[in-house]
């Protein structure tokens, strides 16, 4: 069965929260689905380069391609919308929260530019209590929730979790989308809390 797909230049990880607004049919029609249907849909970011004007001419989705030679990567996030609105402009806003990381095994394009793949749960990484050496990133962390925009979505964090630790940084860096994909990627919290660490290293170098 084909799973929905939303290519975007953001990432989302389990237990994190994105807001998105929805405007394009295919989108529409996919969210009506959704919620009509109680399922999610996979948000997968970009690679450089990659826009949804490129992917117009991506091939179609019977071709069951492989997707390494697509403009998307080929790690997920099933997410689940949880909040809808319409805005005073028509514009339709959802937010998504993050599920489970889902390996896209194939992907391509419906008739009406819809991107819809096959897909597997990943391996769930295990609860890694923070160690001392990484309170430094914790109290980032701590720091750009206060931020409105990320404040508003009252995303619920476990501080003592390696993984919420590092998937929620991963998304909140400025960071560019390969490094986030490689980041998310890792399968080890604690090695993906160091490589933030040489990260943020590098940033205020």
């Amino acid at each position: 069965m084909k799973t929905p797909l939303f290519p975007l230049n953001a990432l989302v990880c389990p237990g994190g929260r994105l807001p998105l607004r929805i405007f394009e049919p295919r989108y529409l029609d996919m969210v009506r689905d959704c919620l009509r249907n109680e399922t999610g849909f996979i948000v997968v970011m970009l690679k450089e380069g990659g826009t949804e004007v490129e992917e117009s001419a991506a091939k179609p989705s019977s071709e069951n391609a492989s997707v390494d030679n697509d403009p998307i990567y080929t790690v997920g996030t099933r997410v689940r919308i949880i909040d809808f609105d319409q805005g005073s402009d028509g514009i339709l806003g959802i937010v998504v929260e993050g599920k489970e990381r889902v390996n896209i095994l194939s992907a391509g394009k419906q008739e009406n530019g819809l991107w819809v793949g096959e897909v597997e749960a990943a391996d769930p990484e295990t609860f890694v209590s923070l160690p001392d050496e990484f309170n430094e990133l914790k109290s980032v962390l701590q720091a750009l929730v206060q931020h409105p925009v990320v404040k508003d979505l009252n995303i619920d964090i476990d501080y003592a979790d390696c993984r919420q630790i590092g998937w929620r940084l991963t998304e909140l860096l400025p960071l560019d989308n390969s490094q986030k994909q490689y980041l998310y990627e890792l399968e080890d919290p604690v090695y993906r809390l160091e490589k933030i660490s040489d990260q943020l290293d590098v940033m205020i170098a």
